[in-house]
């Protein structure tokens, strides 16, 4: 077990001979750091390459160009071009940590370098990895009396170890004096308990026990590593567990251990470790675990996130002696000592397996407190602040308070979303598809079940279809706005192929929900597919349905009414220079549908509907900015001939290796607004708001009778009358 004993603290990287350049002897460092230097009076520095090359010589260029190479990524672009960028130097408050006893807040300074220019492949790079764009030096508190300041929000110096006293503060500090704001959870109950299935390690008695009720404890988040461990929690050892003494730790991989040892340390008793509370072979205990996984994260105390290393068998970064590397760049310059900042806590798992994994991304939105051990450092971050061993934050008022950290955390689901431009339920779950499926699962079969909690937060924070999370949700597919679900969209830079897996009941995962499919997508709007800059955080928004009602096929092979909210046409005023409508529109189907005459029954989780249907080609678009060379996918035109050769009626997403000039079958989904250039407007005339149908592209399935989703697109509705459209009863597995 580690000791909470604070140990000699340690300067990695100090150099105690002072050598400058004669430009950085020219700067007043002190003077700087006292009374701040503003950008508009920076100092000029010179040419970067100078100064990389001055870096063997001279203190504060050393730190200027590690800094440089780190935040900019040069050791992975060797090639770009530097030779023009001049560099500059002035120092910006970075806040106050204000005491309510003093009259007067001092701000805090920090030194920041300005470049005359940053390469775009440099600025692609920062973007992929969220690096942070401001390049600051800061200075450590024991010189800040140099300067005639308080230590808060100067540079901690660090040691290769997590002083655990500092964590408790951490954790005391946020319980104390931010109240509701980290204690209650917007989408739940507070008073909602965990049920009696549930266990937890309890650390003093080493066994697995049926949580207390309302009791305390803390949740651990890792990356598990390699199936079938001897370490799980199964059938055959359950008994034995749940007796005093009966968890033998020597077995269990470092992290685990590490964790139960900093539960212990901490003074928790209760620890939730999934592999641990979960019986692995028991499919019946685990759907019950699954289905309340978002009270067991948002629940505790606080969660220990293991996001420094690969697997469940390395320790938790720092939490041992010799655990980490301490590397902290630290330089004497003007008898002051400097340091750079370390990542971000968001640029730092941008880097780890962690935030790799499926699992982990529910985990991390859900847990009300975050206890982070990286390779860099350790981080605390809660719905108030962000707090970490580098950077001296810590401060009992937050009304005045400020510092670079607090807006540079991971991103939470505990404060209510946004309700613009979408409503709340469809704007939360979009933003979390997309997200979600960027990451990798070890099992495809894993797809729904490790967004579950989230789709489970979501439900009851809004409330859809009365809180009942097994009508809300169906394959990982929002029902309620079923218009808005079906336009998922495929990444263009994401490979897309249908998943083989199947559920846990064994059907197939259906091609009309996301789940059906591997790879990243995301929810966009029509005009994206015209444009070269594709924005994740805006979503399609269907303004009619075109489809009811929608009916699906259950796992008893019962065809039922699906829980959909249609679109209603609302009236909006738009832009006077639009068109009118012209006098015939689509007009959806009646609803004449006959469910009883499918013999033998249509597999679990086909939709049927009724809608029209037509065909139309697809060509490439021809130099087309929309898709970076070589992409798994492109924008594609819908074609038509009716009125002139290869008139664009409409765009859609396809696989790149989908040939130019194919046929495919199309049906109606919703209208939305549309906008000028999804089609030929010389040839069909001029864009009138509500003119653009959702249409989904088809083929036959194995089953002749069944259709599957090819993609998604949209259409003129001009196009799409004039293709002599039928109606259709579609049966889409």
């Amino acid at each position: 077990m580690c000791c909470s004993k604070p140990r000699p603290r340690k300067s990695p990287v100090s150099v105690s001979a002072e050598v400058l350049c004669a430009t950085c002897s020219a700067l007043d460092i002190q003077s700087m750091l006292r009374d701040g230097l503003a950008r508009e009076r920076m100092a000029p520095l010179g040419p970067l390459t100078v100064i990389l090359k001055k870096s063997e010589l001279c203190l504060l260029c050393r730190l200027i160009g590690t800094l440089l190479r780190r935040c900019w990524r040069l050791d992975d672009h060797p090639d770009v071009d530097l030779s023009s960028i001049e560099c500059s130097i002035y120092a910006t408050s970075c806040g106050a940590l204000e005491d309510p006893d003093l009259e007067e807040k001092k701000q805090t300074h920090r030194l920041r370098v300005h470049t005359s220019d940053r390469p775009q492949e440099i600025y692609n790079a920062m973007t992929v990895a969220r690096m942070g764009m401001k390049l600051d030096i800061q200075l450590l508190e024991e010189d800040v009396h140099r300067v005639s300041r308080a230590k808060g929000l100067h540079g901690r110096r660090m040691s290769d170890g997590v002083d655990m006293a500092l964590v408790k503060r951490w954790v005391t500090l946020c319980e104390k004096e931010h109240g509701d704001t980290c204690e209650l959870v917007w989408w739940r109950r507070n008073d909602e308990n965990l049920p009696s299935a549930v266990r937890m390690v309890d650390v003093t008695l080493m066994s697995v026990v049926q949580a207390p009720s309302s009791c305390r404890y803390v949740a651990l988040s890792y990356v598990w590593g390699g199936p079938g461990e001897d370490y799980w929690t199964t059938m055959a050892n359950i008994n034995t567990r749940s007796s005093p003494a009966g968890l033998d730790g020597s077995i269990l991989p470092a992290t685990i251990l590490d964790s139960i040892h900093l539960a212990q340390q901490m003074q928790e008793r209760y620890l939730w470790v999934d592999a641990l509370c979960i019986i692995q072979d028991s499919p019946d205990d685990k759907a019950v675990q699954i289905h309340v996984m978002d009270l067991i994260y948002s629940k505790a105390a606080f969660t220990i996130f293991a996001a420094g290393e690969e697997a469940a068998r390395a320790r938790l970064p720092g939490f041992l002696p010799g655990t980490r590397s301490c590397d902290q760049q630290i330089g004497v310059v003007q008898g002051l000592h400097l340091a750079l900042p370390l990542p971000s806590l968001r640029e730092t798992l941008a880097q780890s397996i962690w935030d790799t994994r499926g699992w982990t991304f529910q985990e991390l939105i859900l847990s009300r407190r975050r206890l982070f051990f990286t390779k860099h450092q350790a981080y605390f971050e809660c719905a108030k602040d962000v707090w970490c061993e580098d950077l001296i934050a810590e401060s009992k008022t937050l009304r005045y308070s400020d510092h670079p950290m607090r807006y540079l955390g991971s991103g939470s689901f505990l404060r209510k979303p946004p309700t613009f431009p979408n409503p709340d339920y469809t704007t939360s779950y979009a933003t979390a598809v997309g997200q979600y499926l960027q990451r990798q699962l070890s099992h495809e079969s894993d797809i729904v079940d490790a967004i579950t909690a989230l789709t489970n937060a979501i439900t009851k924070g809004y409330q859809l279809v009365g809180g009942d999370m097994h009508k809300a949700f169906r394959y990982g597919m929002q029902i309620r706005d079923l218009d808005h679900s079906l336009l998922w969209q495929p990444r263009i830079d994401s490979v897309h192929i249908r998943r083989i897996a199947s559920d846990m009941a064994g059907s197939p995962w259906p091609s009309w929900a996301w789940a059906g499919w591997k790879g990243a997508v995301a929810y966009i709007d029509e005009s994206q597919l015209i444009s070269t800059t594709i924005t994740p955080n805006i979503h399609p928004q269907p303004l009619v349905s075109l489809v009811t009602p929608w009916r699906i096929v259950d796992h008893n092979g019962q065809i039922i009414q699906l829980d959909v909210e249609p679109i209603r046409p609302s009236q909006i005023i738009v832009d006077s220079g639009a068109a009118e409508p012209p006098v015939q529109r689509y007009i959806p189907p009646e609803n004449q549908m006959q469910c009883d005459q499918f013999d033998p029954p249509p597999p679990a989780g086909t939709l049927i509907f009724l809608t029209q249907w037509a065909r139309f080609e697809v060509s490439r678009v021809k130099n087309s900015e929309l898709q970076g060379i070589g992409t798994p996918n492109e924008v594609f035109r819908i074609v038509s001939h009716a009125r002139s050769p290869s008139a664009c009626v409409g765009r859609i997403i396809l696989p790149t290796l989908t040939p130019s000039s194919t046929i495919l079958d199309f049906i109606v989904l919703s209208r939305c607004g549309g906008m000028i250039g999804l089609y030929d407007e010389h040839i069909y005339g001029q864009w009138y708001f509500g003119c653009i149908l959702h249409v989904m592209a088809v083929r036959n399935a194995h089953d002749p009778r069944l259709r599957e989703r090819v993609g998604v697109g949209v259409m003129f509705e001009g196009a799409w009358l004039e293709s002599s459209p039928e109606e259709t009863v579609v049966l889409l597995a």
